[in-house]
């Protein structure tokens, strides 16, 4: 494992003209400028973006989830098909697959690829979003789903006998996986919420808790309330923060195309979300990126909330903005506070992924290596 994990994030079609540099969603979403139904799913460019991070020296890319978009585990399975070293964390939602059923295909692919294969196990935050795909459930019994799920996925992995399960939402005899997972003891389970009970749930079944990118003392006091939950259930987890870095060869330069994104974002989005909504209406955390952003724009000297604000924080919204060693600080700053891995992505999708490997990534890793020292 190394001193701090780097993860970007790649999609299924490559950007239109009209929305290059200012791409908020790699995923769907409907917050892109000149967001449209694309025509299909580009291989070669699921090849080159996913080659272009492993260049770059990211450990992992997550591929996202959606009610509307390509299918996560075969994306990864293509894509890793195209790379060589580049782990890939799937999003997933419980509820549509059965965990046996999920625990063995993820086995398989983990298999597949030599153990280059995690999930990001997702419970909704939208109500409207989980009735798309027909679950009717309200938001604590998604995380009590949740939570089932991901200790039969624990359980498929590691049992060595025929097991029965009866539980609140799922009920099976005599399980028992002919396919192990290749890393032990399963598939890294990432997972994150702001809610008290997703905090539990990730306390007792999560290998790394995923924290969108607040102010560094709110973080600290996220990794402490996270921490000691899950000492009551005798395990340790590991931290993830998620930024957008936006990256100037001059400070003032970072910041002027930091005003630019913002002006075409807010065009783009009009009034379809309204400024500081969350557009994710059971979301917990994207409440807080909004009550941070109605407090300041900037927090920490460069992490600003603007973006967050008009896009209603829908997912990863807020961004680092100044040089490649600048931003390489405030990241350090997040990993001395806790945080052993980072998901980063760009506004500019691909030349920001070729971008950081040249200075950002390095400097991160070069930081961190000596933090470990």
């Amino acid at each position: 494992m190394p001193d701090v994990e780097i993860m970007g994030m790649i999609g299924v079609n490559r950007e239109r003209d009209s929305s290059r540099g200012v791409t908020v969603s790699l995923f769907g979403g409907g917050i892109n400028p000149a967001d449209e139904i694309p025509a299909g799913i580009d291989a070669d460019y699921i090849a080159e973006f996913s080659q272009a991070h492993e260049a770059s020296g990211f450990d992992k890319v997550l591929i996202g989830y959606s009610s509307a978009t390509a299918e996560g585990f075969a994306v990864a399975g293509y894509a890793a098909s195209q790379t060589k070293t580049l782990g890939y964390l799937i999003a997933h939602r419980p509820g549509f697959v059965f965990p046996t059923l999920l625990a063995r295909q993820a086995a398989t692919l983990d298999q597949l690829t030599e153990g280059r294969i995690a999930l990001h196990i997702i419970s909704g935050g939208s109500d409207l979003e989980q009735r798309r795909d027909g679950d009717w459930s309200d938001h604590d019994a998604r995380y009590r789903r949740t939570d089932e799920f991901m200790g039969v996925l624990s359980r498929v992995w590691t049992e060595t006998a025929p097991f029965d399960h009866e539980g609140e939402f799922y009920k099976f005899e005599q399980n028992l996986s002919e396919v192990r997972t290749f890393q032990k003891p399963g598939v890294p389970l990432y997972f994150g919420g702001a809610s008290d009970v997703a905090k539990d749930v990730g306390a007792k079944r999560a290998d790394v808790f995923a924290l969108w990118g607040e102010p560094l003392e709110a973080i600290k006091g996220q990794i402490a309330d996270i921490r000691a939950r899950a000492a009551k259930y005798g395990r340790t987890v590991r931290f993830s923060v998620s930024v957008r870095p936006i990256l100037g060869d001059t400070e003032g330069e970072a910041w002027e195309r930091a005003r630019g994104i913002l002006e075409r974002v807010k065009s783009s989005v009009g009034d379809t979300i309204g400024l500081g909504k969350p557009a994710r209406l059971q979301s917990e955390g994207s409440r807080r990126l909004l009550d941070f952003a109605a407090k300041g724009d900037i927090h920490d000297k460069r992490l600003w909330m603007p973006i967050a604000a008009t896009t209603g924080a829908a997912g990863n919204t807020t961004a680092l903005v100044g040089t490649a060693e600048q931003v390489a600080e405030s990241l350090l700053a997040y990993h001395q506070a806790g945080a052993s891995a980072f998901i980063i992505r760009g506004f500019d999708p691909m030349q920001d992924t070729i971008d950081w490997g040249k200075e950002l990534i390095p400097m991160v890793r070069d930081g961190a290596a000596a933090l470990a020292k």
